[in-house]
């Protein structure tokens, strides 16, 4: 009997595992393999003679068949054997190794050998080498491993996920089918280069997701750190990718005035297609700038002249001003793929001999035009991390009361039958109820005068400790709070929308205490002194 309001998924899992706990390990079969083990080990790998009838057709070779059978068997299972038909220095596990080969061998390289980790039990197979003997032998041992976690796959019933499905081989009975189905093939060499130069024609007058931006003069330059942290400024521009990199750049402190990237022309120059291949172009306008000093306070210009980095003897030391150390674009689209302004902020600082090399960092974000921006949680699919983006029908015929739109947005957060208890374990029994934990609800709200109380978020922190032996530690759940955090909204005239983000969130947090080693108490020595001990001195 599963405890009520618990998960039958979770109830399945804790059941594997309660069944994989009680397994005990198998008596590992321990084999000392000289030539004739090994023998038998090569012809295993050995190849088959053909089976096919004369007269039939010859099936495709290898690159077009089905793939080979996974080998999922840690006894013929060898990471190690790189070499074909070659004994590899050390591989226990190589079948073209002999007793001869294994005698000479100084260690195995990999001295263990498994299957999938995430099964509750499997085998695996440890490869040692007995040096005692003459000559030395390799030592095979077969035995059963447990997983310790509570989420592993107990047994597989769906055996093709454990390999990919063999794709259907083309014949003279399935080549009319599979080309319906496809989208044909390439026969011979020149219908690729028609092929190509039809891709080397645009399609559209517009831009497309990923396509980079281009200039008057070649692309937008958005710099990045590719292969090291230093910064490229030959990276392009993507269309609809936000993107926020930081990277460093290595200069010379006395060119610092010769160094384009350090410049604010050098990102406000280009100018940006409007569509690919077309004439139109779009300036790319500054709307801010920030003065950054040595002490790192920030300071707003009033005008958005574009400043040249300087060069500054101050004593003993030399100071480079008005340098480049944060770029923000802002771009706006239409549906149709053109892009309508380009926006851009700057960051400007002033750079010592003490801070080189420098540091830079870079943003480019696109907005759709006539639409307000809301912020994302991926493009198209979700991020991990993210909120989950939801909503609800408006009310028509007018703006909803303050307290209709409160409850439906926390009936929304709190989702149906939100429990009140928690169970510790995962095998925790529903009726031993004074064992189990309670939720804590928690309200947070900021008031404002004239405003809505709209819940804005639902965050969950578990809080969980391992519990019982150091060689097999449990899972326990502690604690269990649950917080509703509702912001002021202004209310809405009749008529007016408004977009409202909500997310949840749900936070684990381990509070186990660090592991103390426990000794018994030391034993009393209880030993009485014979009663002439001291004689003749006392």
């Amino acid at each position: 009997m599963r405890p009520r309001g618990l998960p039958p998924l979770l109830v399945v899992l804790l059941g594997c595992w309660a069944s994989v706990s009680a397994q005990t390990d198998a008596t590992p079969a321990v084999t000392t393999e000289g030539l004739n083990s090994t023998e038998a080990a090569l012809a295993t790998f050995g190849t088959f003679p053909s089976t096919r009838p004369p007269g039939t057709p010859r099936a495709p070779g290898p690159s077009s068949g089905p793939r080979p059978t996974p080998v999922t068997d840690v006894a013929v299972l060898c990471v190690c054997d790189l070499s074909p038909a070659q004994c590899d220095i050390n591989c226990c596990c190589d079948p073209d190794c002999s007793s001869v080969d294994f005698s000479v061998f100084s260690a195995c390289s990999v001295p263990v050998v498994t299957g999938d980790s995430q099964f509750c039990s499997q085998k695996a197979v440890i490869y040692s080498l007995n040096f005692t003997a003459n000559p030395p032998q390799r030592v095979f041992e077969l035995v059963d491993q447990i997983n310790p976690s509570i989420f592993c796959i107990h047994i597989t019933n769906y055996k093709p996920a454990l390999s990919f499905i063999n794709p259907e081989v083309p014949d003279e009975n399935n080549f009319d089918t599979l080309m319906k189905t496809s989208d044909g093939f390439t026969l011979n060499a020149e219908s690729y280069v028609s092929f190509t130069t039809k891709l080397d024609i645009p399609t559209a007058a517009k831009y497309e997701y990923g396509v980079p931006l281009q200039t008057s003069d070649s692309f937008l330059r958005f710099p990045s750190s590719l292969t090291s942290s230093l910064c490229t400024d030959n990276n392009p521009a993507a269309f609809l990718v936000n993107q926020a990199v930081k990277c460093t750049r290595k200069i010379n402190l006395e060119q610092c005035e010769e160094i384009e990237a350090l410049s604010m022309a050098f990102y406000s120059s280009p100018e940006i297609l409007r569509v690919p291949d077309s004439r139109k172009k779009v300036p790319i306008t500054v709307q801010s700038i920030v003065i950054q000093s040595l002490n790192k306070t920030l300071t707003r210009r009033e005008d958005t002249d574009v400043l040249q980095p300087t060069l500054v003897n101050a004593g003993h030391f030399s100071l480079c001003v008005n340098v480049v150390l944060e770029v923000k674009y802002s771009l706006t689209y239409t549906d149709a793929g053109e892009v309508t302004k380009a926006d851009l902020s700057f960051v400007l600082g002033t750079v010592s001999s003490v801070v080189v090399p420098l540091q830079q960092k870079f943003e480019i974000h696109f907005l759709q035009e006539n639409t307000q921006p809301v912020p994302l949680s991926g493009n198209p699919g979700y991020v991990v991390g993210l909120p989950l983006a939801a909503g609800f029908q408006p009310h028509k015929g007018g703006a909803l009361p303050c307290q209709l739109v409160a409850q439906k947005v926390k009936s929304l957060l709190w989702g149906q039958g939100f429990p009140d208890y928690v169970a510790p374990f995962g095998n925790s029994q529903a009726q031993d109820m004074l064992d189990w934990v309670p939720i804590h609800f928690i309200t947070q709200s900021f008031n404002r005068k004239d405003s809505c109380q709209l819940p804005g978020a639902l965050v969950i922190e578990v809080k969980w400790t391992k519990y019982g032996s150091l060689l097999n530690p449990q899972a326990k759940i502690v604690n269990v709070t649950a917080n509703l955090i509702s912001s002021s909204f202004p209310e809405a005239n009749s008529g007016n929308e408004r977009t409202i983000l909500i997310s949840t969130a749900v936070t684990f947090v381990d509070v186990s205490a660090p592991a103390e080693a426990g000794f018994r108490a030391p034993p009393a020595i209880n030993a009485r002194l014979p009663f002439n001990f001291f004689f003749p001195f006392v």
